[in-house]
């Protein structure tokens, strides 16, 4: 189990840093992680919050609430990160699907006060500062089934969200993987500035780190200054990142490659080939292309650090079992676009409450809603949501295909294509574009847009229109959103 990870850990390497902050001083060894998760499990039993007990996490500090989220599923209770930046109408309609039976409500300990003693005179252990606040009545009706893990749900603006349990086996089944995916080792030393109430920096970054035996540097959030000394200075070995911020850090290139990185990690979200052409071209290091889920407990696929990558690949599955179905129902065949579907022991086989019928089949495939295809060396290729493909009188278009043209021109910097009502067509494909800072002719850039999309496309696959916006909507990731971008035109039309 997860404590064992971290029992052996503190025995073996105790006194080695396994989270620091990235733009601080302060950090947690290994040994110290043993302490809080003993020191945890004390103040959570004296609560009368039995194992399986859902306890909320919602703390500003990064290094704080990793290492939070960590002794809460070492002791065997359940995690419910929290986005501290969140108004309380989003956070209450988490808390009505998650129901935790308390809330870690004040951050601090060593990190805010080290002269803090307790009632006694004696030094207060890491983290003696945060606060369990619980409601008793509220802890009498919330769920308990003894099974440690971290709670998630769906982030939709509206409506109910789906609870996403994973279990701690789960979780640390998808950390192994990561590991040996990416090749880590005790001696890598990880950043990560991606939200820690979400799936991929409590995976990917937090527990990942801790299964290799490794050091992890985490963020508030990225922000390009001060960005490439903070990698040279601590030694980073890779990048925790989301194609927002690789496309960033490819227009502001270090003076001279980082001498101990050596990848960065994309995800979240199809990482365009004109930004991973411009980041290899400019700063020399590889990216590594993957694909995830909350579902799945992050990682689903991954290109191989040392081994053919294929651009604008996710990768060959890594821990879990993927199939491409076709429009029939059967396997599609190599290079056939279809459903995506997986399976595997990080995957859930049921919503814990909320969940759409029929998403989970009786053979335990989890219908992921992406469309793509593998190829005949099993590399998985995603070209969009299946409630993102536009309908033009019948054609279906995928809003990738026309984006990677977008993107690849001069004087672009980020562009979305949604479709727009049609009254003979139905839909018909709209491109929104954000300009780079130069650019002051909008007229000239879309005339140069519209003949690149004429030379390379079919005519019903072209933009009807094209929008320059300051800022296209993001999700908490940096992810373009769709759904937002699609409100946002409804409200102004």
């Amino acid at each position: 189990m997860l404590r064992d990870w971290i029992e052996q850990a503190a025995e073996a390497y105790g006194g080695d840093v396994y989270l620091a902050d990235a733009r601080g001083t302060a950090t947690l060894t290994y040994a110290e992680l043993h302490a809080l998760v003993l020191d945890t499990g004390l103040r959570l039993d004296k609560a009368g919050l039995l194992p399986g007990a859902r306890i909320g996490v919602r703390l500003a500090e990064p290094l704080e609430y990793a290492a939070a989220l960590v002794a809460i599923v070492a002791t065997g209770r359940v995690a419910v990160p929290l986005d501290p930046g969140a108004p309380d109408s989003d956070i209450a309609r988490v808390l009505a699907v998650a129901r935790p039976a308390a809330t870690i409500a004040v951050g601090g300990g060593r990190f805010a006060d080290e002269a803090t003693r307790n009632g006694t005179g004696e030094a207060m252990p890491p983290f003696g500062l945060i606060h369990f606040e619980f409601d008793l009545e509220t802890a009498a009706a919330a769920p308990n089934a003894g099974v440690g893990g971290i709670f998630l749900s769906t982030s939709g603006t509206t409506g109910t969200p789906k609870g996403i349990l994973l279990g701690e086996e789960q979780l640390m089944h998808v950390a192994t993987s990561v590991v040996a995916a990416h090749g880590l080792t005790r001696a890598d030393r990880g950043y990560c500035s991606l939200p820690l109430f979400h799936v991929n920096a409590e995976v990917v970054g937090v527990l990942a780190t801790l299964r290799a035996g490794a050091y992890l540097a985490v963020d508030r959030r990225f922000s390009r200054r001060g960005f490439w000394e903070i990698i040279d200075d601590r030694a980073i070995t890779w990048i925790n990142a989301v194609p927002a911020i690789i496309s960033i850090l490819s227009m502001d290139p270090p003076a001279a490659r980082p001498a101990a990185l050596r990848f960065v990690r994309s995800a979240s979200a199809p990482l365009p080939l004109a930004s991973l052409r411009k980041f290899e071209n400019e700063i020399g290091v590889p990216i590594v292309e993957t694909y995830g889920m909350t579902e799945a407990a992050s990682m689903i696929t991954a290109n191989p650090v040392d081994g053919v990558r294929k651009p604008g690949s996710a990768g060959r599955p890594a821990g879990s079992q993927v199939r491409v179905e076709s429009y029939s129902g059967t396997a599609a065949a190599a290079e056939e676009i279809g459903r995506v579907k997986i399976r595997g022991a990080g995957v859930i086989t049921a919503y814990d409450s909320g969940g759409r019928p029929g998403v989970i089949d009786a053979d335990g495939w989890l219908d992921t809603s992406d469309l793509g295809y593998l190829d005949a060396d099993g590399y998985l290729f995603l070209v969009g949501r299946s409630d993102d493909v536009i309908n033009r009188g019948g054609e279906k278009i995928y809003p990738r295909d026309i984006e990677e043209i977008l993107l690849a021109q001069p004087g672009v910097r980020s562009a979305a294509i949604i479709g727009i009502p049609d009254t003979v067509l139905g839909e018909q494909p709209a491109a929104y574009i954000v300009p780079v800072d130069d650019v002051t002719d909008t007229r000239a850039l879309e005339a140069a847009l519209r003949a690149a999309c004429a030379e390379r496309l079919p005519r019903h696959k072209q933009p009807s229109e094209y929008r320059f916006m300051d800022q296209l909507p993001l999700g908490p990731t940096g992810k373009i959103s769709r759904r937002l971008l699609k409100d946002l035109v409804a409200a102004q039309s």
